[in-house]
């Protein structure tokens, strides 16, 4: 099968998807470095090279022909990682030019094989390379003799200079190149009238799209380069953001651009992107308005809708204001915004930008906290309406969200989902099911369904984009990816992976670097693994200081685990108000995971002062909101809560048949803490049912006292997994006294020398096996 790069050569008007049919304008001048391309595609087709190396040049050639001109040092080495024989071949061409006299250049230029006058030529007339070749020759042709002369000494200076200095890593380009009367291909004098303040107004633009390091050339930029440049940038800050220049070498080129063209639109536009990548609020609004100024003052709307195109751009630019100033949290001036945008909106009778800004408004609303559904279910009939599916599933999908927050069942939900992606593959709205997919991963996590969580997150990694890939990139740099990686690292860390977890955070970070808009995920995930893991091990005093990293991210997660972490320092006051605080907060916000986690922790709280019986009310009312909404894992939680709650009222019996209900979905779907925590929960029932006592009073139950000690060993694997020395301290003691009980001497020796260890390496008193979970 031919190469898809041959149609470079091959197929009319096959551009892979970058440029057009009329790809070459008549702007483009003949340079050193053009003769230089044009070298190259003649070696290419007068020299045997292998297949592999020929596709590797077939992917060059556009890059060269669109991109800025580059040195010759810089040109090849391009060639000669594709091809070491090809780039010694345009060399030897260059040095017989440069050190030859006038006739040799022109003798390539009449030997040069073209798609017209050569029938063998590899290149197809119509394709990207017979155009060049078409223009190049045109533009040879129509130089007079002193321009012809000129050309041949900025040919002989653009080829001494690269050995001129060696030791210089970069090698600037000759001064001597030819002007923009010089090689319109429209001119056929010297017109060397303007040509001083020409020179001085047209300093040439640069930035090297060929180079490793991403650092800039001296190469000039013609319009068309231009705007390749930015086309690529904007492509790369889309979808891969690692692969475009750096915010600061980025901002040095725009800046440069609009130094000579501050009427330039798409500049402001690509410098208001990269100003949002290190979050400058100023200079993005700015740049953003002066997009819109030029774009009005261009024209470029105006000339094909009049007046109709001066509005359109006012009231997208209102829009794009209100949706920047979301991003930043300024729900006040988002409104006036968005106001403003529908007020212009309306006047004109514009139904497409109304469903925009109605989108923005439910958007806002949940910002705020407010309840949108009506909002939302009005923008989904809209949009469905005037036929705009986007929108559409867009809303869908926030009603999904809102269902899953509100208590919705879930095969509503998954129902729901199903039918808007069906709209999504109708009309291959491919970012929108890269949404779906995570936000089906975020509701089956927030069920308790780790197993379907998983399936989900792995679906969406390893699914292909139907986005065209461009420049070799793929799209992967999304909101989307970045939450199903972050699940990911957390199933992990909740099974005790915690290597496969640093993987996955590694390639976040290199993914998503800390400047870019969907770090914040990583960060809190990140924060969150290792503060649960210091908390696993028993490391209160490395956990603290985590709690003011996650509070700036996140304040409802800071302040939950700040409470977390003064109960276990035993500050049981200082707790408890936290998370009263918190309970207030979250039920306003409507925030009912964190609202049932707060109840069982101030139900622990009343455990250390003895008042189980006090505690119960709680943990009931826990229960009823996680069944409400259908919340699994916390249901689950909640259970184990209220067993152990009721072995010590004294009822072990109820207790185990409790403990029943949960232990299925725990070990199916749970954390190994919650594992471990469930099983030596149980071993303390069948303890207790057995007739065991702590005082040391033998079981009557031989069977259950058998049972216990196998959960008993069951549950120091998991809490092995996580390196949870206290819970392990808390197992061999129990060990101990059920084999002393059983008159098993070397097991409880041996139990009791385990417990020991890790009661001298812990250097903290136990806390009573009676009193935690």
């Amino acid at each position: 099968m031919a190469s898809v790069h041959e149609s470079l050569y091959f197929n009319p008007m096959m551009t892979n998807g970058v440029v057009h049919a009329n790809v070459f304008g008549i702007k483009d001048w003949v340079t050193p470095y053009k003769i230089s391309v044009l070298a190259l595609l003649y070696d290419m087709t007068a020299s045997k090279i292998s297949l592999p190396e020929r596709r590797r040049l077939n992917k060059l050639i556009l890059p060269l022909q669109q991109g800025p001109d580059l040195s010759l040092g810089q040109f090849l080495k391009t060639v000669e990682e594709c091809c070491p024989q090809t780039a010694y071949a345009v060399k030897q061409r260059l040095q017989e030019m440069a050190d030859g006299e006038l006739k040799d250049m022109e003798y390539f230029f009449s030997t040069l094989p073209t798609p017209f006058t050569a029938f063998d030529s590899e290149a197809y007339k119509t394709s990207v390379v017979g155009l060049f070749m078409r223009h190049m020759l045109l533009a040879y042709n129509k130089l007079s003799f002193s321009q012809v002369y000129k050309l041949y000494k900025s040919l002989q200076l653009y080829y001494h200079s690269h050995y001129a200095k060696p030791a210089d890593g970069q090698s600037s380009l000759p001064a001597l190149v030819a002007d923009d009367s010089d090689m319109d291909l429209t001119s056929t004098e010297d017109t060397v009238g303007d040509r001083i303040d020409r020179e001085e107004l047209d300093t040439p633009m640069h930035e090297s799209e060929l180079r490793s390091d991403n650092a800039p050339s001296r190469g000039p930029l013609s319009q068309k380069q231009a705007e390749y440049f930015l086309a690529r940038q904007a492509y790369l800050l889309k979808n891969d953001e690692n692969k475009a220049l750096k915010p600061a070498a980025l901002q040095e080129e725009l800046n440069n651009m609009l130094k000579f063209n501050p009427d330039f639109a798409e500049a402001h536009y690509l410098n208001y992107l990269n100003s949002m990548r290190v979050q400058d609020i100023f200079l993005s609004a700015h740049c953003l308005l002066h997009y819109f100024d030029r774009l009005i003052l261009s024209g470029n709307e105006g000339k094909s809708n009049g007046d109709e195109g001066y509005g359109r751009s006012l009231r997208y630019a209102a829009l794009n204001l209100a949706s920047l100033h979301c991003r930043f949290g300024h729900y006040q001036q988002a409104d006036l915004a968005l106001q403003e945008a529908i007020r212009i909106a309306q006047e004109s009778n514009d139904h497409v930008c109304l469903q925009h800004c109605l989108s923005w408004l439910y958007t806002l609303e949940q910002m705020k906290g407010s309840d949108s559904t009506v909002l939302t279910e009005d923008s989904v009939k809209m949009a469905a309406h005037f036929c705009l599916p986007y929108l559409a599933s867009l809303g869908n999908q926030s009603l999904v969200q809102q269902g899953a927050t509100q208590g919705e069942t879930a095969h509503k939900l998954m129902d729901a989902l199903k039918d808007t992606d069906i709209l999504h593959w109708k009309h291959s709205l491919s970012e929108l099911i890269e949404i779906s997919l995570a936000q089906t991963t975020s509701i089956w996590r927030m069920y308790g369904k780790s197993t379907m969580a998983l399936q989900q997150a792995q679906l969406l990694l390893n699914m292909s984009s139907l986005e065209p890939v461009n420049f070799g990139v793929q799209q992967n740099n999304t909101e989307a990816f970045a939450v199903a990686l972050c699940h990911l690292a957390e199933l992990h860390a909740e099974q005790g992976l915690y290597c496969a977890v640093s993987h996955i955070l590694q390639h976040l970070k290199e993914q998503f670097p800390p400047h870019s808009q969907h770090a914040k995920l990583w960060m809190l995930c990140n924060l969150k693994i290792q503060f649960e893991r210091h908390m696993n091990e028993g490391k209160y005093q490395m956990a603290e200081p985590l709690v003011t990293a996650i509070s700036a991210l996140n304040k409802t997660e800071g302040l939950y685990r700040k409470a977390q972490v003064l109960k276990a320092l035993n500050r049981s006051t200082e707790a408890y108000s936290v998370l009263q605080r918190l309970q207030v907060h979250c039920e306003t916000t409507k925030c009912t995971e964190v609202v049932i986690r707060v109840m069982l922790s101030t139900a622990e709280l009343h455990w250390e002062s003895s008042g189980f019986s006090t505690a119960l009310p709680l943990l009931l009312q826990a229960l009823a909101l996680a069944r409400k909404h259908h919340l699994q894992s916390l249901a689950s939680e909640t259970i184990l809560h209220l067993a152990f709650t009721q072995l010590m009222l004294g009822v072990p019996e109820h207790a185990l048949s409790v403990l029943h209900e949960a232990i299925e979905p725990v070990l199916a779907h749970g954390s190994v803490m919650d594992k471990g925590r469930a099983l030596l929960l149980t071993a303390r029932c069948q303890m207790a049912v057995a007739g065991f006592r702590l005082n040391g009073k033998g079981p009557a139950d031989f069977h259950l006292a058998g049972l216990a000690v196998d959960t008993l060993n069951e549950a120091a694997g998991y809490f092995s997994k996580l390196n949870c020395k206290e819970r392990l301290r808390d197992v061999h003691y129990l060990h101990a006294l059920l084999h002393r009980s059983l008159g098993q001497t070397s097991q409880c020796h041996k139990s009791a020398m385990l417990f020991r260890l890790l009661d001298q390496e812990l250097q903290s008193p136990a806390p009573p096996v009676s009193m935690r979970l």
